[in-house]
């Protein structure tokens, strides 16, 4: 939860507006289906699960994301995903968020 706040601080302070967090694959897939994303960041582990069926649904919308992780990558279709491996700078983050952005 403490990367998780990191995340909503450094994007708040960096003029994001619109930040929704979910600590189960349940949250992140029913966020999903309800709200509009430019951009996600992922972990790879949510609640003790994996997150491959958010990566899954993330690829089906066409929403770029990034994993996070202390792990490593997701698995199949998803492990050229960009990664940043924690703990990572909140400079790498914005790199990433950017890059996928294509800013």
């Amino acid at each position: 939860m403490l990367v998780l706040m990191n995340i909503e601080a450094v994007l708040t302070d960096h003029g994001c507006t619109r930040i929704t967090a979910a600590a189960t694959v349940e949250q992140a897939l029913a966020a999903l289906s309800t709200q509009s994303f430019d951009v996600a960041v992922l972990d790879v582990n949510l609640g003790g699960e994996t997150s491959q069926p958010v990566a899954e649904d993330l690829c089906a919308r066409a929403i770029p994301f990034v994993v996070s992780s202390g792990y490593g990558q997701l698995d199949g279709n998803y492990k050229n995903q960009p990664v940043l491996m924690k703990p990572y700078p909140d400079e790498a983050l914005l790199k990433a968020l950017t890059h996928l952005l294509g800013r």
